[in-house]
């Protein structure tokens, strides 16, 4: 196994990484362009938003797909090859003539970049000893809030100065040096056992995590934070881009270094994790993202900012704790399990836009905090119930060490 600090798990940790900033800077590169698409193709809010949603919701749908296919062939030619169509969809993504062929762009790139989260954690799972599996999961998750970060960021910029269509060929191209380097650092799998596919086999696999009820909880949990995230910031950018603040796509895509919060969050979930256990830990997060979005309720934009780097930090906490919950619970079939995980989890980033947009059209962003708030009761309520399973398997662990001494 890769242990914590050798060679080996500093080039596949790195690897990963550089794979998981590649994948995220291309699902959120058109946050920040969200207002730009209402004016040009005159939609509305969240017909803009669709942009996004409809990337996180074929992601949710391939996910299905890559996690038994990869149980059967492998994980990293997958990952390499998706990776390398996500580049070539980003750049046709550029050539779109009107916002229909852009979203239909959108979808398949979506479909070609749920190739590596589908499959990282899994291969981490294998290849990672207990003891460097938290710390790599959660500088795996710190590469996500990078990559959205600079997407949304590098997006922005390059629209204020060349147009949005550049935003996807330059940040396509650029894209190419990332998996050309992910391909050469990743060490192969060792430990990976192959499961042949058999649909039958690969849908009783996924039944029987289904049947799972603190699996069904975890991923519930992880789903609808993410409905929460990234629905409340598709909704800042109209707020933020109208009376009194009008900001310019640039300076959207500067509010989303808030986002280096959250690679902090991630990387420290997985060292208190250890210590005081996962679902402690998350119930913390819940109450921080909680006062995050209360925070945002204030007309300054430095309360506002203090409020997105709050929601920052305690997301990616949270989504870091449980995603690495499903991995630790699970002893087989783990590419599909993780695969579960993430549909919910992407399931849930695509619908948050459609729930919150009844908020904000009734009340504006107090409703959409007001929605979200709502979220959060029905999650802390799940994190609840699985740090009681936590506390009876920790007692069983107890109870068989002093029986065997």
């Amino acid at each position: 196994m890769i242990e914590q600090g050798t060679k080996a798990y500093w080039r596949a940790v790195i690897a990963l990484s550089l794979a998981s900033y590649f994948v995220f800077a291309m699902i959120y590169l058109t946050q920040p362009l969200l207002p730009l698409f209402t004016d040009q193709f005159q939609i509305s809010p969240a017909t803009a938003s669709l942009s996004l949603s409809i990337v996180t919701f074929s992601i949710s749908l391939s996910l299905l797909i890559y996690g038994p296919i990869s149980d059967a062939i492998g994980r990293k030619s997958i990952m390499n090859w998706t990776m390398f169509g996500a580049v070539a969809m980003t750049v046709v993504c550029g050539f779109a003539t009107n916002y229909y062929w852009l979203l239909t762009f959108r979808a398949l790139q979506g479909f070609f970049l749920a190739g590596l989260p589908a499959i990282a954690m899994a291969y981490m799972s294998e290849e990672f000893s207990p003891g460097a599996l938290s710390l790599g999961m959660g500088m795996y998750i710190s590469a996500n809030s990078l990559g959205g970060m600079s997407g949304r960021l590098s997006s922005g910029v390059i629209a204020d100065l060349w147009g949005w269509k550049a935003s996807f060929f330059v940040i396509g191209i650029i894209s190419l040096g990332f998996v050309f380097s992910f391909h050469k650092l990743l060490p192969p799998s060792k430990r990976f056992q192959k499961i042949p596919f058999h649909f039958r086999e690969a849908t009783n696999a996924m039944i029987e995590h289904v049947k799972n009820r603190t699996l069904r909880v975890a991923f519930l949990i992880g789903g609808l934070h993410f409905f929460v995230f990234l629905g409340s910031f598709n909704y800042m950018t109209f707020r933020l881009s109208a009376d009194p603040y009008n900001l310019s796509p640039t300076f959207l895509g500067l509010l989303f270094l808030t986002y280096f919060a959250g690679s902090i969050g991630s990387t420290v979930a997985g060292r208190l994790s250890q210590r005081w256990g996962k679902m402690s830990c998350l119930k913390v997060g819940i109450i921080l993202l909680a006062l995050g979005l209360i925070c945002t309720l204030h007309p300054s934009l430095i309360v506002i900012l203090i409020g997105l780097i709050l929601i920052c930090f305690s997301f990616f906490f949270s989504h870091s704790l449980s995603a690495s919950w499903v991995n630790s619970h699970v002893m087989f079939a783990r590419a599909s399990a993780s695969s579960l995980y993430l549909v919910s989890y992407y399931l849930g980033g695509s619908l948050g836009s459609v729930y919150l947009g009844w908020f904000w059209n009734v009340w504006r962003w107090p409703g959409v905090v007001l929605g979200d708030l709502l979220i959060l009761t029905i999650t802390f309520t799940g994190c609840w119930y699985l740090r009681n399973v936590e506390k009876r398997e920790e007692q069983t662990e107890d109870f068989m060490l002093r029986r065997s001494g």
